[in-house]
């Protein structure tokens, strides 16, 4: 089976209808503005290049288990999508395989879920050979839950081999069987994946830079942040899910240390678990990361429930908030604030050690925001004061990149430093020509 021909939206440019079913008595609907879901829906959207003709926040009592709409909606629906052309229904949330099959026969159309939607947008993103063994991973996973009676091909029955005869597999058993094959496949092939970043993750131990990994909800401002920091190109537009395939660069914080900085995958409500199985190799490096850098939105209407999802991710791969030593939340776009809104902001951060307000944009804050990296990197390192003769060029440039440089005195004949080291470092330090006072 070619996933790419099995897509759920087969062309750019086809007319869309989007709607977020709110359901009344959810208790989503006291965390989340559901003109904030539909809105971001519509972006979803919009990120794999569908023209969206019409969306609607669609209030629903209780769902109905065969069509999610009632009656009444469905014949509106019906009539507008024949009226306009649609050729895709986008729900944004949950809808079963019987569901999706019901309603695709009742509105003439395709109908994809939250999950399909943010599966499709996954497979236009992914760029590396391993970003798409992942994708296809998780849309096979995901499509073989929709493997239902819906059209005619799937109760054609096959005949038996040999002398068994009677009815063979029918053409549903085929796919399914198929796409078992396909996922234990792949499953093999990212199997070597997980060892090729295992063995990574092995080669920099031994040069024992600290990793530093940036998360946060899609479109927060992350790869921004990653290319003012690096001064790289990596791809960041106001888009959701600009970054699937990770990226790491090494930095210099201003103490002299080196770092290796991570952009990571957005994360977003709702993301499908299939994705985060599938993810879970890539994921894993926020799992060996020194100190998490959480990038939020601060001017999106949901950035408290985004916060949230971001939590129940991390939360998910096991990495604990909780330990403020080895997290930091960046109040990112703080440059599109009015001067009230941003001075509350400001104070409420002086209060909270964890919390950094930042421009990625125009710079704001970053100088800030890397003194704080580098106290949260060296809060159990020990200081030492140590002489290095002046000629001793290679071991002064080791120094101030494994360690964090306080002071300096240039003497006659030496270097006198003091300097912050991680325990690990210091057992290096031991072995080299410096002298430890």
């Amino acid at each position: 089976m070619d996933y790419d021909t099995e897509r759920a939206v087969s062309r750019s440019g086809d007319r869309a209808v989007v709607l977020h079913p709110h359901i009344k008595k959810s208790n989503l609907t006291k965390i989340r503005d559901p003109e904030g879901c539909l809105a971001e829906a519509v972006s979803l959207t919009a990120a794999i290049n569908l023209n969206v003709i019409h969306s609607e926040v669609v209030a629903l009592s209780k769902p109905k288990p065969g069509t999610l709409f009632g009656e009444g909606k469905l014949d509106d629906f019906a009539d507008f999508i024949k009226a306009n052309d649609i050729v895709v229904v986008v729900i944004d949330g949950p809808v079963t395989p019987v569901q999706q099959r019901n309603l695709e026969r009742r509105l003439q159309s395709k109908v994809i879920d939250r999950t399909g939607l943010i599966l499709e947008i996954f497979g236009d993103r992914a760029q590396t050979k391993e970003g798409g063994l992942q994708v296809e991973l998780a849309h096979l996973s995901y499509q073989r839950t929709r493997l239902v009676r819906s059209w005619t091909h799937l109760e054609r029955q096959r005949g038996g081999a040999g002398f068994l005869g009677g009815p063979g597999e029918s053409q549903l058993e085929i796919d399914r069987r198929l796409i078992d094959e396909r996922i234990v496949k792949l499953k093999r092939q990212l199997e070597t994946v997980v060892r090729t970043r295992e063995l990574h993750r092995s080669k920099r131990k031994k040069i024992p830079y600290p990793i530093v990994a940036l998360v946060g909800y899609t479109n927060a401002g992350k790869s921004t942040l990653f290319n003012r920091l690096t001064n790289s190109d990596v791809f960041a537009k106001d888009l959701l899910f600009a970054t699937l395939d990770p990226t790491m660069r090494k930095i210099e914080l201003p103490g002299g240390q080196s770092v290796i900085l991570s952009d990571t995958v957005g994360f977003i409500s709702d993301l499908p678990t299939e994705l985060v199985a599938a993810f879970r190799a890539t994921l894993e490096e926020v799992l060996e990361a020194d100190l998490v850098i959480h990038v939020r939105d601060i001017t999106h209407g949901d950035t408290d429930a985004q916060k949230k999802d971001v939590f129940d991710v991390l939360k998910r791969l096991g990495v604990d908030t909780d330990k403020h030593t080895h997290y930091l939340e960046v109040l990112n776009k703080i440059d599109l604030l009015g001067d009230e809104s941003k001075n509350l902001m400001l104070n409420e951060a002086e209060r909270r050690e964890e919390m950094i307000p930042m421009s990625a944009f125009n710079g704001e804050g970053v100088e800030a925001f890397l003194i704080a990296v580098e106290e949260r990197l060296t809060h159990n390192q020990k200081v030492l004061k140590v002489r290095i003769l002046s000629e001793d060029g290679a071991t002064l440039s080791w120094v101030y990149r494994n360690g964090t440089v306080l002071d300096r005195q240039d003497l006659d004949d030496y270097v006198q430093i003091d300097v912050k080291f991680s325990p690990e470092n210091l057992g290096r330090l031991e072995k080299m020509p410096v002298t430890i006072l």
